[in-house]
């Protein structure tokens, strides 16, 4: 592989990375906590888009029982997000010689 075929290669990956960053932000991941009292979903851009909290988990007494299950569902939302924003960037860099410098 000449060095006229990497420049070629790169630019390609480099329209190839434009659309997933678009297609990122088509992706979404829901992800609960406390059998579903609380519900977070987020995009691919690991922006959150909607929290949900069932109102019988919402008691003065138990801030951070409330606290622990939105850390959880967020953190279940983003595994979600990495996991499907793998096989996209699994997807675009197949066939690509990425250990050129080894």
């Amino acid at each position: 592989m000449n060095i006229t075929d990497l420049l070629k290669q790169a630019q390609n990956m480099q329209g190839k990375l434009k659309e997933l960053e678009d297609k990122l932000g088509h992706i979404h991941a829901t992800g609960e906590a406390g059998g579903g009292m609380v519900s977070v979903t987020m995009n691919g851009r690991l922006e959150i888009e909607n929290l949900t909290l069932d109102p019988i988990c919402v008691d003065n007494r138990d801030v951070p029982m409330l606290q622990d299950l939105i850390i959880a569902a967020l953190n279940q939302a983003l595994d979600k997000i990495k996991e499907q924003g793998k096989q996209e960037l699994a997807g675009l860099t197949a066939g690509l010689p990425l250990n050129l410098f080894k």
